[in-house]
């Protein structure tokens, strides 16, 4: 397959993302079935995310020109000339998918197909029927995908590979993997350093930023950063707009079991119901919890944070904006590791 029919496929696949397909129905309700924590309304997300930010014809051609052979501005000037596809010896990438959020490993298809190279993927157990359906409706609208893609349990002969995990799974990768060529990620997440002055809107765009996908994931924000004599009043009020999350129990279990230890512990924290806000020097918190800190020198709590291997992103005036995290660019690689460039390297 060429290049420029891969865009059209994924293009087409972006629609169908989109679509009412009633197969593409049943696949998310199943998905929702075999974990809880897909509801429907962040599986529409996840999909709907995917869809208008990396499945448009436009931008998949401005993301693959950037890696081919020919000046992107040649694409730009001649928008209808074909792409050239720069894997002209195709290398078979192993995949080991994550499983946290709806569709969280699809980035790392979408590279490898885009890339031209073939690639065997270990879906997770929690997140395998969505990303398993998109595959089998890619191939039977061209069938020569069987020979570029395929499932397997065990990723063996494989010339490069691709992991995602915890910091304990990584560790394993780095033994099976090391001596070849890879991308292996570990534990990551999103902070937001406020100022006291941002708006409403912004506040609602961090509490989504916050809640969605019920913090699960690496760009969820499960820290905040606030200047001393910050008023947490209107942050929690405004974060009230997710209160139903509270309602779905396997959330409320840990809100739960977070508010309980707090107060066997006679420690101070502040809740609106929903989530718990402690102040913690850690930039990971648990499942219904946000971490606070305070800070004195702006400036220098951002040159730190842009320092620390730990951090996805930063949600702040002049970094990513508030209510953006959930919805990256093509070119915003997990761990600002530069999938592309690593599959065309090889």
């Amino acid at each position: 397959m060429i290049l420029n029919d891969r865009i059209q496929l994924l293009s087409k696949l972006g629609d169908y993302l989109l679509s009412e397909n009633s197969e593409w129905q049943k696949a998310k309700q199943k998905a929702f079935f075999e974990n809880g924590w897909f509801i429907p309304e962040f599986i529409d997300l996840a999909t709907k995310n995917i869809a208008d930010n990396f499945l448009r014809k436009e931008k998949l051609a401005a993301w693959v020109s950037h890696y081919a052979r020919q000046p992107r501005e040649s694409f730009a000037a001649s928008p209808g000339a074909p792409v050239e596809d720069s894997s002209k010896e195709p290398r078979t990438v192993g995949i080991v998918m994550a499983g946290n959020i709806p569709l969280v490993g699809f980035h790392d298809f979408l590279s490898v197909f885009a890339s031209g190279h073939k690639m065997a993927m270990k879906a997770s157990s929690k997140d395998k029927i969505l990303i398993k359906h998109l595959v089998d409706v890619l191939i039977a609208w061209e069938p020569k995908i069987n020979e570029q893609v395929y499932f397997s349990e065990m990723l063996k002969n494989c010339d490069a590979y691709i992991a995602t995990g915890s910091n304990n799974t990584s560790r394993y990768f780095e033994y099976y993997f090391g001596k070849y060529s890879h991308i292996i990620r570990r534990n990551k997440t999103s902070v937001a350093v406020l100022t006291g002055d941002e708006t409403k809107d912004e506040l609602e765009g961090l509490a989504d930023d916050v809640y969605q996908f019920f913090g699960l994931g690496c760009r969820n924000v499960t820290k905040i950063y606030v200047p001393r004599k910050y008023g947490f009043e209107t942050l929690l009020s405004v974060f009230k707009k997710y209160d139903y999350l509270a309602d779905h129990h396997k959330y409320k279990n840990n809100y739960d079991y977070n508010l309980t230890l707090h107060m066997l512990n006679n420690d101070f924290y502040m809740t609106n119901g929903s989530i718990i806000l402690v102040e913690d020097r850690s930039i990971f918190s648990p499942i219904s919890q946000l971490n606070y800190e305070y800070y004195d020198d702006h400036g220098l709590l951002l040159s730190s944070l842009n320092d620390n291997g730990e951090v996805q992103g930063i949600v702040a005036k002049g970094h990513i904006r508030f209510g953006q995290t959930h919805s990256p660019t093509l070119f915003n690689y997990a761990d600002k590791v530069d999938t592309m460039a690593f599959l065309h390297s090889l």
